[in-house]
């Protein structure tokens, strides 16, 4: 028989942190006001029609805009792009201008800003949420999309920056 033991959050985040992912700045723009924030959790729903989603701490007001002005801009960043990642992960305390002053931004389709030079940019209506536990998952169709160059990906694992690199090397410490 199984033995079932409690999990605490301490221990569950720390069990996450093995988790390696892609590193991606969510940004909305419009009458509920800009926002940017720093996110690991979001993925593809499906490509019929394009849908993707992304996980926001339903717990920090300020990411309401997301709600409120029904769009949003998924922007996957390489890994050169780690200053920008910190910058809108909110440890800085950077405001939203100067959050948004370390990248060059345009739009695509909904308002929503997008970053120029990212790996990929997933512009998107918002199309439905769901609320759970401490966090709110956007889910949003793709009304446009831009692909940036073929560059390394910036990965986030084990609490820190990693460059996955192409061949047989798996990925290694950013610096």
């Amino acid at each position: 028989m199984l033995k079932k033991n409690d999990i605490g959050p301490q221990a569950y985040r720390d069990a996450m942190s093995h988790f390696a992912g892609h590193v991606h700045v969510v940004t909305t723009d419009g009458p509920a006001g800009k926002r940017g924030a720093t996110v690991i959790a979001a993925c593809s729903v499906s490509d019929t029609p394009p849908t993707i989603l992304v996980c926001l701490n339903r717990e920090n007001p300020k990411n309401e805009p997301f709600v409120k002005n029904g769009r949003f801009a998924l922007n996957t960043l390489a890994s050169h792009q780690e200053p920008l990642s910190v910058g809108f992960s909110g440890i800085t305390g950077l405001p939203v201008e100067e959050r948004f002053a370390l990248g060059e931004w345009d739009v695509i389709s909904t308002g929503a800003p997008t970053l120029k030079g990212a790996l990929a940019v997933f512009d998107c209506e918002l199309i439905d949420t769901k609320d759970l536990a401490t966090h709110r998952v956007l889910f949003g169709k793709v009304t446009g999309l831009r692909m940036g160059d073929n560059l390394r990906p910036l990965i986030y694992h084990a609490r820190g920056y990693h460059v996955l690199e192409s061949g047989a090397a798996a990925f290694t410490e950013k610096e």
